[in-house]
């Protein structure tokens, strides 16, 4: 039978499965294994010595952990880390009693409370719906702000109604009605390509192409866009959602 287990370690959740054995005497061993803490012991050994011994292991656990994550993909875990507004922000894995995983940001970190009782791919699975969540609830406070402080300079007709959807391959659009779709995605980028791409989409209300008269109008408002999207396209191959 596995049991599961956590240890607090500064801001960091150290969270393991114990599997218990009669024909072990004496070694506690760890071992990472697929991204999970998996830690064999003999029967008796008492919960609260497994977890003095994962505790004094965990900085060796965590840099682990950060190991065995391929380049580019993120697993919800203490010590990783997502981008927000152009910050790196470290994770803190708690386990709770909320009825599906909640995200918070507080004091420059993002805060995971996970159900105890979730099975690894459904655990997974369900702390990126609420990530994803999250991120779209900032996105639907930040571009329309964002868009009603460039409508003065580059805004035309009626104003628009601004959309957050799931784009993966585009930051933003611009319908033949006006209406403006950003993807939630924008909200791991820093502020000045967050602006960028809303001057972008607010310029073609006005010119509906690529035309150098498009670029010569999202010049025109920032002097720096073309340096800006530059940054946009190296930063974009590295974001993890």
């Amino acid at each position: 039978m596995t049991e599961r287990d956590c240890v607090r370690v500064g801001d960091a959740v150290v969270e393991y499965e114990i599997r218990r054995s009669a024909r072990r005497k004496k070694t506690v061993q760890i071992r990472i294994d697929g991204g999970a803490v998996r830690v064999a012991a003999p029967s008796a050994t008492p919960d609260g010595e497994l977890r003095e011994i994962v505790r004094a292991r965990a900085a060796w656990i965590l840099e682990r952990l950060a190991e065995a994550i391929p380049e580019g993909r993120k697993r919800f875990v203490s010590g990783e880390r997502l981008p927000y507004l152009g910050q790196h922000l470290p994770l803190v894995v708690e386990g709770g009693d909320a009825p599906s995983p909640r995200v918070r940001l507080e004091g420059g970190r993002f805060r995971i409370t996970v159900p105890g009782d979730l099975e690894d791919g459904e655990r997974d699975e369900q702390i990126h719906s609420a990530v994803v969540a999250w991120y779209a609830a900032r996105a639907a406070e930040r571009f329309p702000a964002g868009v009603d402080r460039w409508w003065p300079r580059l805004g035309c007709g009626e104003p628009s109604r601004v959309l957050i959807r799931d784009q993966r391959r585009r930051w933003g659009s611009c319908a033949s009605d006006g209406t403006l779709r950003f993807s939630w995605r924008g909200m791991m980028l820093e502020p000045s390509l967050v602006d960028y791409i809303i001057v972008h989409e607010l310029a073609h209300l006005a010119v509906k192409n690529h035309s150098p008269d498009f670029w010569e109008l999202v010049d025109s408002a920032l002097p720096d866009a073309q340096q800006r999207r530059k940054r946009l396209r190296e930063v974009e191959r590295t974001l993890p959602l």
